[in-house]
């Protein structure tokens, strides 16, 4: 990496792959736009795999408001164990039975849904001053109060039964069988390990989904695979390195993938400079931004933090709030407050 970072300022969807931390992820980024000045918006664990949001140079402001997007998973759940962690990454705690089908098409319809969620005792989540996953590995009992979230939907796409069987029921509906008839037919199977999509808000733990989902079909369960496809409106297909996932299903879970190699992290390294992108008109509305377009004469004026007037801008502003400004060619150029007739800067990003 470069001694000197560059300014350099955007947004990089990028294709997290498993087996790896989401910091070390970022290294890739790092070194690709070098530059140091990087964030990204929700981590993923490190058997975890998907779309991860970086947000680089000044666009790094935008993190918390990204991190409050709802968000779409594929998560794997291993039935009749239960680790600590919640995790494959933990130590067993409990066995049971496997679960009948259709128990757990029950219980996934009856976890969709607004409802109080009680987070992993490994968890990021402060207790006291600490991380309650540390206090848990210096033997110390957490119990984290349950939140409110929202399961906006969630969809059974794939079983593996106790016998090995695999039933893929997002292919049967693509090939226009009856889904209703088969589950039906075999809802006295058990279920050894389920692929569920999940739709979710902020602050959603697919691992006490898993946990939740097992427990209410008379079972045992712990999320062994996880796949995040969606970040608000941002999509896992258009993230660098997504072609370097394999399809995400139980059987490539349960494979366990490699690790990148020096030639696809090259070839990762080169998606991130064509893709890094710009905050758009859209993405500024999702952050909860209103827009307001400044005149092409004025925007030398706002890059240097000259004071700002109504008359600057395409369409005065109207309501009070913060505001994401951008030139009349749509370039993001930073965010104001207004409130009482009077502007604040927030920030100005800077030129490349």
């Amino acid at each position: 990496m470069s001694k000197k970072s560059s300014n350099v300022s955007g947004i990089v969807l990028l294709a997290k792959q498993p087996g790896i931390t989401s910091f070390s992820s970022l290294f890739a980024v790092k070194k690709a736009l070098e530059t140091s000045k990087v964030g990204h918006t929700g981590t993923l664990d490190s058997f975890a795999q998907g779309l991860l949001i970086v947000c680089v140079g000044n666009m790094t402001r935008l993190v918390s408001h990204i991190t409050s997007f709802d968000k779409t998973y594929e998560a794997v759940i291993k039935f009749g164990e239960e680790t600590d962690t919640l995790d494959p990454t933990g130590n067993v705690t409990e066995t049971s039975e496997l679960p009948l089908l259709s128990d757990l098409n029950k219980s996934i319809e009856k976890f969709t849904g607004p409802q109080l969620q009680a987070p992993p005792a490994f968890s990021a989540l402060w207790v006291d001053g600490k991380r309650a996953s540390d206090l848990m590995r210096q033997g110390v009992q957490v119990e984290l109060e349950k939140r409110e979230i929202n399961v906006y939907s969630s969809e059974l796409l794939e079983i593996k039964t106790k016998e090995g069987t695999s039933i893929n029921f997002n292919d049967d509906i693509s090939s226009g069988h009856d889904i209703t008839s088969q589950l039906a037919d075999s809802s006295n199977t058990r279920v050894q390990y389920a692929r569920i999509k999940f739709h979710v808000s902020k602050g959603t733990y697919i691992r006490s989904l898993a946990r939740d989902i097992a427990l209410d079909c008379k079972s045992r369960g712990h999320l062994t695979g996880l796949l995040r496809t969606t970040v608000g409106s941002f999509k896992l297909e258009n993230a660098a390195g997504y072609s370097l996932l394999k399809p995400f299903t139980i059987d490539q879970v349960v494979e366990n993938e490699r690790k990148l190699d020096n030639e696809t992290f090259d070839f990762l390294m080169t998606e991130i400079k064509t893709k890094i992108s710009d905050v758009t008109n859209d993405v500024a509305t999702e952050c909860g931004f209103e827009i307001a377009v400044i005149k092409d004469v004025y925007l030398s004026d706002f890059k240097n933090g000259k004071k700002l007037y109504t008359k600057m801008f395409v369409k005065e502003p109207e309501k009070e709030g913060k505001y994401a400004v951008f030139s009349e060619g749509q370039k993001f150029s930073g965010v104001f407050s207004f409130e009482n007739r009077r502007f604040k800067y927030e920030y100005v990003i800077s030129e490349k």
